[in-house]
Order: C-alpha cells, then sequence, then structure tokens
C-alpha cells in the first residue's frame, strides 16, 4: 500500500511538470507574439515618419526676393494662394523661403545669394531691380519675375517670344501706361498744365517711365517736371520743391523706392492730385487720388502656372514672356473732395474701384 501510493506520487510528478513547461511555453509564445506586434507597429511608425520627411525633403523650394518691406509685399501671399488653387500646400509638397530687402536696394545682390545658396528650385521676383539681382546671382536657377517694364530693353531677356537663359515670367508694360496716367490727370483737371514725376534713377524701369512721360506730355500739351528720388529720405523735399516749381499734380511709377502710404501722405500735405501705377498697393486707400495700371492678382495666378510647369521640367528659356490683358483704374473721392476736384462721369464710369 505504502509502494502504490509511493508510485502514484512519483508518476504525478511529470505530469505536473509537464503542464507546467506548456503552460510557460504557451505565455513565452504569446508575449512573442505581443512583442512582434509591437515591433511591427513601432516600424511601420518609424516607416512613416521617414516618409514624411522624405516627402518634405524632396519638397520643391520656392524663393522670393522683395525689395519693399515685408510689411508691406503682398506677392507672396498672392502667389501662396495661386498655388494652392494648382494642389500645392505649404509643409506637404511645396516650401518657402523669402528675403525682403526693406527698401533698400542695394541689398537685394546679398539677399538673392543667400537664396542661391539655400538651392531654391525657383526664384520668383516682383520687379526689375529684384530680377537684375536675381539674374546676377544665378544663370542656372529658374526665375520667374512678375512686372518688370521692359524685360528686353533691360537685359533680362532675348526677346518676349523667346527669353533665352533661365528666366521669364510677365512684363507690366507699366512705362507705356505712363501717357495714360498723364491722360488722366489731364481729364480729371482740365487747366492742368505742369505735373511733377517721380522717378528713381537707379532703377531701369523707373527711368523707362520718366521717358515716356516726357513723350506722352508733349501730345497732351504739359510740361513736365522731373522729380528723382533715390532714397526715401528725399520724397519730402522733392515734393516741396515740385510745388514751389509750379507743379500743379505728380505721377508715381510702379517702383520698389516709393512707398504708397509716405508718398500718399505727402502728396495730401502738399495738396497734389497724385495718380500712381500701383492699384490696389495701398496708395489709393492712404489718400492718393488715383492709380492706374496692370491688375495685380492677375501676373501672381500666372506666375503660379509657369511655377507648376517648371517644376513639371519645363525650361524659362521655352515659355514665352507673357503681358498683362486686365487694367485697373482706382479713385479716391474722399481725396477730391478734400481737393475740390470734381471727377468727371467719363473719368468716373471706367473706375473699377472707387473709395468713398
Amino acid at each position: 500500500m505504502r509502494r502504490k501510493q509511493s508510485i502514484t506520487a512519483l508518476g504525478s510528478l511529470p505530469g505536473n511538470r509537464k503542464s507546467k513547461t506548456c503552460t510557460e511555453r504557451y505565455r513565452s509564445i504569446q508575449n512573442l507574439k505581443w512583442v512582434g506586434i509591437v515591433a511591427i507597429g513601432v516600424a511601420f511608425a518609424m516607416c512613416g515618419v521617414v516618409a514624411q520627411a522624405q516627402q518634405q525633403a524632396k519638397a520643391p523650394k520656392i524663393g522670393f526676393l522683395g525689395a519693399r518691406p515685408a510689411a508691406s509685399s503682398t506677392g507672396l501671399e498672392r502667389l501662396r494662394k495661386e498655388l494652392r488653387a494648382l494642389g500645392y500646400v505649404e509643409g506637404k509638397n511645396i516650401a518657402f523661403e523669402s528675403r525682403y530687402a526693406e527698401g533698400k536696394l542695394d541689398r537685394l545682390p546679398d539677399l538673392a545669394d543667400e537664396l542661391v545658396r539655400l538651392k531654391v528650385d525657383v526664384l520668383v521676383t516682383p520687379a526689375t531691380p529684384e530680377t537684375l539681382a536675381a539674374k546676377n546671382a544665378s544663370r542656372t536657377i529658374p526665375i520667374l519675375f512678375v512686372s518688370p517694364v521692359d524685360p528686353v530693353a533691360v537685359g533680362l531677356v532675348d526677346s518676349l517670344p523667346r527669353p533665352g537663359g533661365n528666366l521669364t515670367g510677365l512684363t507690366s508694360i507699366s512705362a507705356e501706361l505712363g501717357g495714360k496716367r498723364l491722360e488722366l490727370l489731364k481729364e480729371t483737371i482740365p487747366k492742368l498744365s505742369r505735373v511733377a514725376v517721380l522717378w528713381d534713377p537707379k532703377d531701369p524701369s523707373s527711368g523707362q517711365d520718366w521717358k515716356e512721360s516726357q513723350l506722352a506730355a508733349r501730345e497732351l500739351g504739359l510740361q513736365v517736371h522731373s522729380m528723382e528720388v533715390s532714397s526715401p529720405n528725399d520724397f519730402e523735399s522733392a515734393l516741396k520743391k515740385a510745388t514751389k516749381a509750379g507743379s500743379s499734380a505728380l505721377t508715381v511709377p510702379d517702383s520698389p523706392l516709393f512707398l504708397p502710404k509716405r508718398i500718399a501722405d505727402l502728396a495730401t500735405k502738399n495738396r497734389l492730385p497724385a495718380i500712381s501705377g500701383n492699384p490696389r498697393g495701398g496708395f489709393v486707400e492712404s489718400g492718393g487720388l488715383m492709380s492706374y495700371g496692370a491688375d495685380r492678382a492677375e501676373p501672381y495666378r500666372r506666375v503660379a502656372v509657369l511655377v507648376d510647369k517648371i517644376l513639371k521640367g519645363a525650361k524659362p528659356a521655352d515659355l514665352p514672356v507673357e503681358q498683362p490683358t486686365k487694367f485697373e483704374l482706382e479713385i479716391n473721392l474722399k481725396t477730391a473732395k478734400a481737393l475740390g476736384l470734381t471727377i468727371p462721369p467719363i473719368v468716373l464710369m471706367r473706375a473699377e474701384r472707387v473709395i468713398k
């Protein structure tokens, strides 16, 4: 009886050990499964992070070089908006780098070099001074300009149909509109005889505007007074000289140096009816009498299309320089009233925007 119990006791030992071993093995397998699941999850997460980083690293970089102060420049925001409409999302499939000269044109070459060192894929420039600086900084990066007056005359491209090189974009033909601005002043002020023309000798486009104004003035029977200004510090003295010289109106070409609000304030102070070549640029809103020029939204829509084409493989040399098709006239009736002027109905009916 004692022997049987011993055998039974001894016989139960292997069974217990076997049962315990199976349980441990089962638990080990379960643990391995969870470790595997976690490892796979981590691997997928890491792959996602790597893929996202690679996607961001591969996102094309658009450089924007502006001469005006950043606070008063709307070009980059317009470009962002138009590129979003084409499916480009900042931080996902496109990136931006911007530099502003804050009205100091002599800073443009260094800022252009800085954008080139950042290896931007496309460089966008709003006007002639920025475009010249960009061209001198790179002969390979595609450069898209928005509103140089005559890109052929200033040496940016070989011709409008076949630009050649690494530049193309849109021309504003602002200088050709200088005569139209004088005509609008003449229609608004019938007794007008002498007009001051503000221009910057350091800006080739501004110089062209002055030349075109002289030609148009002769046809309109007007005398034009040259006001060369190379620094914002000279604005006030220049306008005082203009009034002393007998000028009874002012034209302001679209140039980075001419800060809209500053010029509008001084024109109001000197009681000079003034017209700008930069519609929706803040001049009329700040108290300037009128502005007339190419629509400011249209060029950035078309430049966004050019950016898209270049990112998809097109070459600037094969993309013709485009010209504006839409023009805008703005009028500030509050300013007209303050100056004792009545805007003729024939002029008022042509305005796209009137501030009352």
